[in-house]
């Protein structure tokens, strides 16, 4: 096949995945053998939403392959060596952090200030998870991790509350849903990401370094157990004052 690119500009690779290398993880349906090859134009995809600067690709054992003439921008940076390593992630709202413990920060606010979901929330952690500290702590010393590439674990939250906002507004413009008031629709919103946090997963994530560019891809669980990583999602961010 020939080289990927969005219109006439070659998309620089990114990495490859040998998935049979990988280990099994219950919820993540990644392809048993085979290789996951990952492209991406990070200044283009950071500036433009549409997807057309990423491609996600699989190439099944067994396929036949010729080495492909690279463009002259055909790698995003310099090849490194890697090493692997498994690490346990908590969702967002469970976890805790240098910036915020979310869990606290609801227990701090006043009833009456929380969203219907908040309540939601902090009536379940209360009610369903009273050793929720002894669990950070559990997975923290397990599984401490400073990696810079991380294969499956949760879709980072801003990435899913965009997919959130963008299923709302068409399922309100198809109407399948009544029209949310202004007022509501922040718990509207929480609930949906929520709803979603399920259904989406992350595929491969570059860890954030300041000033420079690191990309993430997303999938939905449907898709990654069908092989059809083309419908995979990237977002590229770039950390800076």
């Amino acid at each position: 096949m020939t080289w990927p690119s969005a219109g006439d500009s070659p998309l620089p690779f990114l990495l490859s995945v040998d998935c049979g290398a990988l280990p099994r993880i219950d919820g993540f349906g990644l392809p048993a053998d085979g290789a996951l090859l990952f492209f991406v134009d990070q200044e283009m995809d950071h500036r433009d939403r549409t997807g057309r600067y990423a491609r996600v690709m699989w190439v099944p054992n067994g396929t036949e392959t010729a080495v492909a003439k690279a463009p002259d921008s055909a790698h995003v940076r310099e090849q490194f060596d890697v090493s692997a390593e498994i690490r346990a992630e908590l969702p967002l709202w469970l976890q805790e952090s240098e910036d915020e413990d979310w869990h606290e920060y609801w227990e701090d606010l006043e009833w009456d200030d929380m969203s219907s979901f908040q309540q939601q929330l902090v009536q379940y952690i209360e009610r369903d998870l009273p050793h929720l500290g002894e669990l950070r702590a559990l997975s923290h010393d397990l599984w401490p991790s400073g990696a810079g590439l991380v294969i499956g674990g949760y879709a980072g939250e801003d990435v899913i509350k965009s997919i959130a906002e963008q299923v709302l507004a068409g399922r309100e413009k198809a109407g399948e849903i009544p029209a949310i008031p202004v007022a509501n629709w922040n718990s509207h919103l929480e609930k949906e990401v929520h709803r979603l946090t399920d259904e989406w997963m992350s595929l491969a994530s570059e860890a954030r370094v300041y000033e420079e560019y690191c990309t993430s891809f997303v999938i939905r669980h449907d898709d990654l157990a069908a092989a059809r990583v083309e419908r995979a999602l990237a977002v590229t961010r770039f950390e800076a004052p």
